[in-house]
């Protein structure tokens, strides 16, 4: 009994190991690229979308709240990539963890779930994961590059804004990207994969186009985001958010499209206006149409069992073959309705 009690925690020390590894490379892997897109306001150097955040409060919410040493190691790693750190790093590595902790514990606390299948869902990831949870890393990162000396007490709320702004968009756009993946069941039917690939050539093209024109065309990108909202739910529409936001991203760091002859201020607060309404919008959208569809399913189920019910009772007041009235009203209205929703 001893042998097997040894064996079975050594495998629970190995299991944690791994994945203590896997949620450290890839919180470092989001946080390089997301490096990759820079901006520069009041002389600091701050990413637009900064994928870390999203991708540490997605492995919290699949994994639990054991899986926090692997965000603090991941954000160690991509520490020490930028830098011989110092001091402040402990402060940075608090911050970096702190936040994604505590948007964990407070959406379990309202009963979060993770398909995002209600609209309190996404509200709930809205104002407590990305905007309320974010504040806390901000504030910790900021203060400590301030005790530090990196930075001047003036600079203190615009780098605090860039910085939970980034984070935030980070949650809003990243999280329910992975959490998508994570709940997939399943191959769609080949008339789905058509207009999947339908409505990727068309993303490919107008999004590009409507974040780099000079027209400033950036309204364009909102019907395909409704488009793959209504068609496929919170997967098209927060893929569909956050190619947009990357390419909106790209254009504001390049200068371009309708972030030309901008200010570097003017260009940091129109691309994460944009970026914070595109976020709102696919994840709010998708929320109550999923929230609809699965209404809709479960009247259908009560309709089927009501009518299988009068069906069973049916058998013993009728003679055979035949049902009373309202069991034939069912089963009619049930079959306009099939025919209705196959055309």
């Amino acid at each position: 009994m001893a042998a097997v009690v040894g064996i079975q925690e050594q495998r629970g020390w190995a299991v944690f190991a791994l994945r203590t590894l896997a949620v450290a490379t890839c919180y470092y892997a989001a946080g390089r690229l997301g490096l990759l897109c820079r901006l520069t306001v009041e002389g600091a150097v701050f990413t637009p979308i900064y994928p870390p955040t999203g991708v540490a409060l997605a492995c919290l919410l699949v994994f639990g709240l054991g899986c926090w040493p692997g965000v603090t190691l991941g954000a160690f790693f991509l520490v020490l990539s930028l830098g011989t750190p110092g001091p402040d790093a402990l402060g940075i590595l608090l911050g970096n963890t702190a936040g994604p902790v505590c948007a964990y514990l407070m959406l379990r606390r309202v009963g979060f779930g993770t398909d995002l299948g209600r609209l309190r869902d996404g509200l709930a990831l809205v104002f407590l994961g990305a905007l309320a949870a974010m504040m806390i890393s901000s504030t910790v990162d900021v203060v400590t590059l301030i005790l530090a000396g990196k930075l001047t007490a003036t600079q203190f709320w615009p780098i605090w804004l860039v910085w939970w702004v980034g984070d935030a968009m980070g949650v809003l756009i990243v999280t329910p990207v992975l959490l998508v993946l994570f709940e997939a069941r399943g191959l769609p039917s080949l008339a789905r994969w058509k207009e999947a690939l339908a409505l990727a050539v068309v993303a490919a093209v107008l999004v590009p186009v409507a974040t780099r024109s000079s027209m400033s065309a950036l309204f364009l990108v909102y019907p395909l985001l409704i488009w793959a909202a209504l068609r496929f739910r919170l997967a098209g529409s927060m893929l569909c958010a956050l190619f947009a936001s990357v390419m909106a991203a790209v254009a504001a760091t390049q200068g371009v499209g309708a972030f030309a002859r901008l200010s570097p201020v003017e260009v940091m607060l129109k691309l994460q206006l944009f970026n914070g309404a595109l976020a709102l919008t696919a994840l709010l959208l998708s929320a109550v149409i999923t929230e609809q569809h699965n209404t809709r399913m479960s009247v259908e189920e009560a309709c089927q069992e009501l009518a299988e019910a009068l069906e069973h009772l049916s058998a013993h007041d009728h003679p055979a073959g035949r049902a009373p009235p309202e069991a034939e009203e069912l089963r009619r209205a049930e079959e306009l309705r099939r025919a209705r929703d196959e055309r």
